[in-house]
């Protein structure tokens, strides 16, 4: 089923872009009215796209708490989770330099701003992205939730994350008492993953739906527009997936070069749906199956869809400076290492934000003087490339898993790659001999 739902999901994207570019040509995309009927039509068929993402929301917080909480009751002891963290966290912060010295390099090579050759929009333009959760002081007493319900409520990982480990480390103290909850959140954990197959065979139409949406309002001729933009920096994400691949290869070995096999569904099902948070669920039963401990994946994977999205991070420094571009405005190479380090500490700031990354790119072009208003020549073609960077966090997180469990020594050996996993896979590991927790 695992094999046949990737090639559903490709062949709902080949058949959206199909599909979409017929209803741009049929119904006069370009023209006023064609555009206003053509963004009516998009609205209705993205209704489709609408209510797979509601259904994967639905499953994100109770599937984040119950494998966190699990994960960690099965860790041992405090200090185990300890090292864990830390490991995870350094991993986290030294991809995060990479990504973002790589858009900081790749666009000053490409320089896909200069010689545009498009109307620039004025500089007082209103781009339409709130800033107002741009604040490092609120997001740092955003962290700790006033309500575990409310978390819930808004899907707010990172406060689901410092909830959880709160119930998993005083499980870890409480000993033996806390094994019936054990017990019921393991459960839990396998209910979850059996609703996440129920919701993910919906995946396919919910591809073809967002792929038609897109092109139908935006049509084909805005990829030729801005093709050497988006071409630049799909190189980008390729050298990127290379470097990641590369050093998880250095030290994983060649066990490496299955890992895109085994988390090609998750990887194919972000790209298309412009969405990380979809493949949440695919990503942690493929690295299960990849060999890394539930223990380890339910609690670096989390933790990395809050700090370590890669793709996005790239795209933070490359958009800033295209727009820099554009305007002609000159950056000296100590601003430009100051910047990169202004989005190293405030991409980390806006964690369960909307659109997280126009926020961060729209407060940098502020803070560096440079018109926030070219925000609005990206804006067109930003959900084509929210589809890169999306499928590129879901290999970033991977990596970082894989990582982590061969640092602690907990890389199992894999299942075969081409078989369906069981609906309630063993994503409870017995705790490791002599390490129990109880």
């Amino acid at each position: 089923m695992a094999k046949k739902l990737t090639y559903f999901i490709i062949a709902g994207l080949v058949l959206g872009i199909l599909v979409g570019w017929i209803l741009n040509v049929s119904l006069g995309g370009g023209t006023p009215e064609g555009d206003a009927q053509l963004k009516t039509v998009a609205g209705y068929i993205s209704i489709l796209t609408t209510i797979f993402l509601h259904l994967i929301k639905m499953i994100i917080a109770p599937l984040v708490f119950s494998t966190l909480v699990v994960g960690i009751a099965h860790m041992g002891d405090s200090a185990a989770l300890g090292r864990v963290g830390a490991k995870a966290v350094g991993w986290f912060l030294a991809a995060s330099i990479i990504s973002l010295s790589l858009g900081l390099l790749l666009v000053t090579i490409f320089q896909p701003g200069v010689g545009l050759g498009l109307p620039l929009p004025p500089v007082d333009a209103t781009v339409g992205v709130d800033r107002s959760a741009f604040d490092f002081a609120k997001f740092i007493a955003h962290i700790f939730p006033e309500s575990m319900i409310g978390a819930m409520a808004e899907n707010n990982i990172l406060q689901i994350v410092v909830f959880s480990l709160f119930v998993g480390v005083a499980i870890l103290a409480v000993g033996e008492p806390a094994q019936p909850l054990v017990r019921a959140t393991e459960a839990l954990v396998k209910v979850m993953l059996q609703i996440t197959d129920y919701v993910m065979r919906f995946a396919p139409i919910a591809v073809f739906a967002a792929v038609t949406a897109t092109v139908a309002q935006r049509g084909l001729g805005i990829l030729a527009t801005f093709g050497y933009f988006m071409g630049s920096f799909y190189i980008g994400l390729i050298i990127l997936w290379a470097l990641l691949i590369g050093v998880c290869f250095l030290i994983v070995g060649a066990r490496t070069g299955m890992l895109v096999r085994y988390i090609r569904d998750p990887i194919v099902l972000a790209f298309s749906t412009a969405s990380s948070e979809a493949a949440y669920p695919r990503t942690l039963e493929a690295l299960d199956r990849f060999g890394v401990p539930p223990r380890i994946a339910s609690f670096v994977l989390p933790l990395g869809y809050s700090f370590n999205l890669d793709g996005s991070m790239m795209y933070m420094t490359f958009a800033t400076i295209f727009v820099a571009q554009a305007y002609g405005i000159d950056l000296s190479l100590g601003t430009q290492i100051l910047m990169l380090l202004t989005l190293m500490i405030t991409s980390k700031g806006v964690a369960g934000v909307p659109r997280a990354s126009l926020v961060v790119i729209t407060a940098t072009l502020a803070q560096f003087n440079i018109p926030e208003a070219g925000l609005l020549l990206i804006l067109a073609v930003d959900h084509f490339l929210d589809m890169g960077r999306s499928a590129t966090n879901v290999v970033g997180n991977a990596v970082a898993s894989v990582v982590v469990a061969k640092w602690e020594g907990q890389l199992d050996p894999p299942e075969p790659v081409d078989i369906e996993p069981p609906h309630a896979p063993a994503h409870v590991a017995p705790p490791v001999p002599g390490n129990e927790p109880f």
